[in-house]
């Protein structure tokens, strides 16, 4: 459950609706999934910028760009390195 006010992405509309289209073409394919209507994404990180689009926006879209697979770190050493940090920080994303 969350703690603060969020808008489910099936509930969005308008510009949060397109804004987080724009989000999730930017996932990596390693996000993909053969039978996506099967598994059901916690977007709960995503949510919780729901009533703040631009940031939920521009936030995602530095993310995607730091993870670029034309970057010299490869995917698994940047989820390592990501992986470590949340760790180190008590964070269970």
């Amino acid at each position: 459950m969350a703690w603060i006010k969020t808008i489910k992405p099936e509930n969005a509309e308008g510009d949060l609706l397109e804004l987080i289209g724009k989000v999730r073409e930017t996932y990596p394919k390693e996000y993909g999934t053969v039978h996506p209507q099967t598994i059901q994404f916690d977007e709960s990180i995503i949510e919780s910028h729901t009533l703040i689009p631009d940031a939920l926006y521009h936030s995602f879209m530095l993310l995607s760009t730091l993870l670029k697979d034309d970057l010299p770190l490869e995917r698994r050493q940047q989820e390592m390195i990501a992986t470590v940090v949340s760790d180190t920080n008590d964070c269970f994303y």
